[in-house]
């Protein structure tokens, strides 16, 4: 999951470490925007094989997300609830993992270079905020301990969000 070269403990070291740079990034800061720039940021640095990973915010008034703070290249601005991956995540508040994007029904393709994605959705206290989409440049990249480390790492970023 985590570059080899930067962080060489064992892939539960590594997470650990990243749990605890996101605690200490946004300690005492609640800035929904800031808080997600700084978290896709960290995760950009600490994930390795990976293409693109950012935000899309939740808007209930038109049930559809928004492109939020990200790393990688330009992104489709909105998308509709149940469309593409991310659209499914949002509509089903589930984590959705796609080994092949290829397969997925109705894939939306920003950057023709992903092949697999993992999307999470953000909640606080039952709310949707958003999702965490993360694409890769290889097929079957994320498993099923990327999920848990994941969804992990967004339920402490919620716990400071407002």
């Amino acid at each position: 999951m985590f570059h080899a070269s930067l962080y060489n403990g064992t892939r539960e070291e590594n997470a650990k470490l990243l749990y605890s740079q996101l605690d200490s990034l946004l300690e005492g800061e609640h800035h929904l925007i800031a808080n997600l720039a700084n978290a896709s940021a960290l995760l950009n640095q600490f994930l390795d094989r990976i293409n693109w990973v950012g935000f899309y915010l939740w808007q209930e008034e038109t049930q559809e997300l928004v492109l939020g703070p990200f790393q990688g290249l330009p992104a489709c601005v909105r998308i509709s609830s149940g469309r593409g991956v991310c659209g499914t995540a949002a509509k089903t508040r589930k984590t959705v993992v796609v080994p092949d994007v290829n397969q997925f029904p109705g894939h939306i393709a920003c950057d023709a270079a992903s092949q697999s994605e993992i999307v999470i959705p953000v909640m606080k206290n039952g709310t949707l905020i958003g999702v965490l989409d993360i694409d890769s440049p290889e097929k079957n990249r994320f498993d099923e301990q990327d999920q848990r480390e994941l969804e992990l790492f967004v339920e402490r970023l919620a716990s400071h969000l407002e």
